[in-house]
């Protein structure tokens, strides 16, 4: 009766989880998406629970209490701009438990009880599976947030014969698992685990130390992907039928955004996951030619208000200055005053999936003006201004123009055939990537210098005027 009752209960949640991430496939429903979310999050942990009969009750209750305490605290105080590096951070944890939980399987009294058994190789290649991706998940993650975080650079850490490494450690690995699976007793297997172990871990970190900064996003989702491949190894293991399918669910999307996003960039998924931006090229890029054409607020805001069609393309430095509130008030001033004004928006602007999608949201921009790069891209030739804001990589013309260029073949937004584009950025400086952007010398483009939300401000006061 009991187990009855708990897969109903588990049943249910699995089907709260997909509802989840189809309202999280779009911002219009993402509000309730997190609803079934914690909805399906709840049932799974009180079913669990119920189903220990209240094992260790206190010390569940207790941990249960620090992480609440520290999920909501975390939910005051981390900014939008801070999101990516909260979520590499999260999935670290993901791949932790699967590491430990794995590791105390296996060395549970009740593990060698069927030691001959068919049942306890296949439990212990379960272990094996989920300690080796929980390794790569952590470590991997980790070196994504101290990237993220800006503590290690964008640039791609290429070791000599790199490849060569990865696969000798994959090799090592497949060796050791048969040593742990033959192992004699214990010493020998616990030896081997915890070897494949450090192995496992120093993969996850190269992995992700090999790859540039303008793939970020895709690392992001890719971790999503093996944090999700960890919880369903870890799922098999416990004999727990929602952790694999929750397992399966995380890993399946991750890895279908992770494709998505490569498809946005031109690249091959495992170029991207091998190699990354800012990898040398056969050929030199070219040299950039032009002079910087700075200009004020109020050239800026007389070209607004003489336009008839405005696109905004947002970047990350948006997100930094925190200014999408002044820019979602600038663009109900020019509708206002007839103007139609829409946003470009790159899939992988941003250090996240969805980063200029969610901020926008936030700061109440309609859904209907907010159009992705594909719909987008034919009408800058019709456009009479853009306004880029924080952005760089992603409107670099090189991606198309310079077959030199690390983001050769890059799809960008092509802002560059508007009558004028208007860029607001801080300095020259390259983008994360560390590839300078000609859109800054062309004789259509003007630069507004200054801080984002400085800068933003000053042109929403000129409008009010």
């Amino acid at each position: 009766m009991q187990t009855g009752i708990g897969s109903i209960a588990y049943l249910a949640a699995s089907v709260l989880f997909i509802l989840s991430l189809r309202g999280l496939s779009h911002p219009s429903t993402a509000r309730r998406g997190n609803l079934y979310g914690v909805a399906g999050m709840a049932i799974a942990i009180v079913t669990t629970l119920w189903l220990n009969g209240g094992e260790a009750l206190p010390a569940v209750a207790a941990l249960m209490a620090i992480g609440i305490a520290g999920g909501a605290i975390l939910a005051r105080r981390v900014e939008m701009t801070q999101m990516p590096q909260l979520v590499a951070a999260l999935h670290s944890f993901v791949g932790l438990a699967a590491v430990l939980v794995a590791i105390a399987s296996y060395l549970s009294p009740a593990a060698g009880a069927e030691s001959d058994s068919a049942a306890q190789s296949v439990h212990n290649v379960e272990i094996y599976l989920g300690v080796f991706i929980g390794a790569v998940t952590f470590t991997g993650s980790i070196a994504a947030f101290l990237k993220l975080q800006g503590v290690v650079g964008g640039k791609p850490l290429l070791l000599p014969m790199r490849h060569t490494l990865n696969l000798v450690g994959v090799f090592a690995c497949i060796a050791l698992g048969y040593v742990f699976l033959t192992a004699p007793d214990a010493d020998v297997g616990i030896s081997s685990l915890l070897t494949m172990t450090v192995i496992a871990a120093l993969i996850g970190v190269h992995l992700v130390m090999a790859i540039g900064g303008a793939d970020m996003p895709v690392v992001v989702s890719m971790l999503n992907s093996y944090s999700g491949w960890a919880a369903a190894a870890t799922g098999f293991m416990l004999s727990n039928d929602l952790l694999i399918v929750t397992g399966a669910l995380v890993g399946s999307s991750g890895a279908i955004l992770s494709y998505i996003m490569c498809r946005a960039m031109n690249r091959k998924f495992l170029s991207v996951i091998l190699g990354g931006f800012g990898t040398a090229t056969s050929t030199a890029s070219k040299t950039i030619e032009g002079e910087v054409a700075p200009v004020t607020v109020d050239e800026v805001g007389s070209l607004l208000r003489d336009a008839s069609e405005v696109v905004i393309v947002p970047g990350y430095g948006m997100a930094v200055a925190q200014a999408q509130a002044t820019i979602s008030e600038i663009t109900k001033k020019l509708r206002s005053k007839g103007v139609n004004v829409r946003f470009g928006i790159h899939p992988v602007a941003g250090r996240l999936p969805g980063h200029m999608n969610v901020l926008l949201a936030e700061a109440k921009v309609p859904y209907d003006i907010v159009l992705e790069m594909d719909e987008i891209n034919d009408d800058f030739s019709n456009t009479d201004v853009v306004l880029v804001i924080g952005a760089n990589d992603i409107v670099n013309p090189g991606a198309l123009e310079d077959p030199g260029s690390p983001i050769a073949g890059m799809p960008v937004l092509e802002v560059w055939k508007a009558r004028t584009v208007v860029v607001s950025k801080r300095s020259m400086a390259a983008g994360y990537a560390g590839v300078d952007n000609p859109l800054f010398y062309k004789e259509n483009t003007r630069m507004l210098f200054g801080d984002a939300k400085g800068s933003v401000d000053a042109l929403l006061s000129h409008l009010g005027a």
